[in-house]
């Protein structure tokens, strides 16, 4: 951590010139007036939010440092910014950003210390996907909580607000002020790849509840929450990482669907909105993606919804916004639609360069940037950036996977946990009657953070409650001899629990054949809860939305009876035979009867 003098070195001149009380617009002359110092160079590099890898903003391991150059031409975190003046930066698990909250926080404090010892030098927002569930970057020690679907089971928009409060104390306190989260997109296609899990349901109204409720925990908490990714990416069959998605809904289908919860969070005071790489054309029929989009972005979000904040482009990298332009061309034709931070591009050199031309040859004016960067700066000083760019390890101490935080995590996920099947009162369990289980099934790689494997975990927290749990990995497609031996070994078992991810053909052989041993099997749908359908004879059934640990281990409570199943499905769930017809539908969830 730098010391008190080198903080104050650092921040007496942005700080003691602007003095900003973090109100919304009052300060704005102060804040005009510094951009009117900046030079062109440094308003293109205030756009931009970039990857950079490394444990450390000026010393990273070699292959960090081999990254870096191979792909942004500089060494370290520090040289990008004493080069593009960048005005956020994004971290990430596979950047080797997270390794843990105190090397965090060290590495936030270098980031604004390089920044802040540059000419007319600012504070950098720094942000991440923490969306909770299956999207993490920050893992252990840190709190982690159930993601989005499975906060919708609950229901209770109070234990989103506590979700985002708890959340964002802990982000604030290594250095993170922006979250790109809640996703706000209504998941109404079981077959979207992208989205899923990732969205609070189906139901518009109760997807804009728990919006606005995380909104309010994070921005509260002092961290910008992010509603993505609008328009809305809840139907779709394509992910816009690998390819370009089509929405066909109406305009009138977009209004009473899609467009519900950004307009709840707009009303929370929402401080960053992100961009689908998506094609919507109901709302514009250029072709272009959303994130191109004039009429989307600006006549749409800004004009009709009336949203003035931030405007963040999902990653520039991902091929829905990469089809139809080039590189050079798509963060000149973002800020033409309405974008404000411009985030990840693959080349940062090509994407800086290629806005600063735009400028040069009259393409964009630099009238055009100074809006955007006037509202990157209010949202620098409402975090109060400007008085308090650094953190402590006292803060990490305090705030960071305290007992009453992980506490307070477990309890909510307990309420997630969702019983669609029990015949014959099957559950819960008894380890006097099913002392020895068998905990096979999918174990796909841990969401980072967590500690994983699912099988692992589950049976881990089962034998911690009484029970002699063996874990057995059988993966997502397990092949006939794997079959075999997990059969042999469930006869050896008084009950069975597998988990199932995505329901493929070879995970539903595996169950069939588990159920035939004669031995009480029960299924955790760790993923999607569309599961259920394809197995009907299974006698107990789980839905869990996500094997994060805490999940996983709220669901082993609930099988053992030390928690109740309280979760209610966001989403129905159609039959296999007949998709038109639901099965199970939204509201569904069985209680134990005692």
């Amino acid at each position: 951590m730098p010391s008190r003098r080198t903080v104050l070195a650092a921040t007496a001149g942005v700080a003691a010139s602007l003095a900003l009380s973090g109100t919304a617009h009052a300060n704005d002359h102060k804040l005009r007036s510094l951009v009117s110092r900046m030079t062109l160079e440094e308003k293109v590099g205030q756009l931009f939010v970039m990857r950079v890898y490394g444990h450390s903003a000026t010393a990273p391991d070699q292959a960090d440092i081999d990254a870096n150059l191979k792909e942004i031409g500089v060494r370290t975190a520090a040289e990008m910014i004493a080069r593009y003046r960048v005005g956020g930066i994004i971290y990430f698990t596979w950047a080797h950003n997270t390794r843990d909250p105190h090397q965090i926080a060290d590495l936030s404090n270098g980031i604004q210390e390089a920044s802040l010892h540059q000419p007319r030098g600012l504070p950098v927002l720094i942000s991440t996907d923490q969306e909770h569930g299956i999207v993490c970057r920050v893992g252990e020690p840190a709190t982690l909580f159930p993601g989005a679907m499975a906060i919708g089971a609950d229901g209770s928009r109070r234990d989103a607000r506590t979700l985002g409060r708890i959340a964002g104390q802990e982000l604030k306190a290594i250095g993170i002020r922006q979250n790109y989260s809640p996703v706000a997109d209504v998941n109404v296609n079981p077959a979207n790849p992208v989205i899923g899990v990732r969205s609070f349901g189906s139901e518009p109204q109760a997807v804009a509840g728990l919006v606005a409720a995380e909104v309010a925990g994070y921005q509260g908490a002092g961290v910008a929450a992010t509603a993505k990714h609008f328009p809305g990416h809840g139907d779709t069959a394509v992910d816009s990482h690998y390819g370009f998605p089509v929405i066909t809904h109406s305009r009138e289908v977009w209004e009473k669907l899609d467009a519900v919860p950004f307009r709840a969070a707009i009303r929370a005071g929402i401080d960053s909105v992100m961009t689908a790489h998506i094609q919507f054309p109901a709302l514009d029929d250029s072709g272009d993606p959303a994130t191109l989009s004039h009429p989307i972005l600006t006549g749409i979000l800004r004009g009709e919804l009336g949203y003035d904040g931030v405007v963040v482009t999902d990653s520039l990298g991902m091929e829905g916004v990469r089809q139809k332009y080039g590189d050079d061309r798509v963060p000149v034709l973002a800020l033409k639609a309405g974008v404000d931070q411009l985030l990840n591009p693959p080349s940062l050199d090509v994407a800086w360069n290629a806005v600063l031309k735009a400028v040069q040859d009259g393409e964009l004016t630099e009238a055009r940037l100074d809006e955007s960067i006037l509202r990157i700066l209010r949202l620098k000083a409402r975090l109060r950036l400007f008085e308090e760019p650094y953190v402590s390890h006292a803060g990490v101490t305090r705030a960071v996977g305290t007992p009453a935080h992980l506490a307070a995590a477990d309890r909510i996920a307990e309420r997630t946990t969702t019983l669609l099947v029990n015949e014959r009162r099957l559950l819960p369990l008894s380890h006097r009657t099913h002392r020895t289980l068998l905990v096979v099934g999918a174990d796909p790689a841990s969401p980072s953070g967590t500690t994983g494997p699912p099988t692992g975990v589950l049976a881990a927290a089962l034998t911690e409650l009484g029970f002699t749990a063996t874990a057995l990995s059988t993966g997502t497609a397990p092949s006939a001899a794997v079959v075999a031996q997990a059969v042999a070994a469930a006869r050896q078992a008084d009950a069975v629990v597998v988990g199932t991810y995505n329901i493929t053909a070879a995970q539903k052989t595996l169950v069939e054949q588990l159920l035939a041993t004669g031995r009480p099997v029960v299924a955790v749908a760790i993923r999607n809860p569309y599961d259920v359908a394809q197995l009907p004879a299974v006698p107990a059934y789980l839905a869990t939305y996500s094997w994060t640990d805490v999940e996983l281990r709220a669901a082993a409570r609930v099988i053992a009876g030390e928690a109740a199943p309280h979760g209610r499905l966001p989403v129905p769930v159609q039959r296999a035979d007949d998709p038109a017809k639901v099965l199970y539908p939204v509201g569904y969830g069985l209680s134990y009867r005692r």
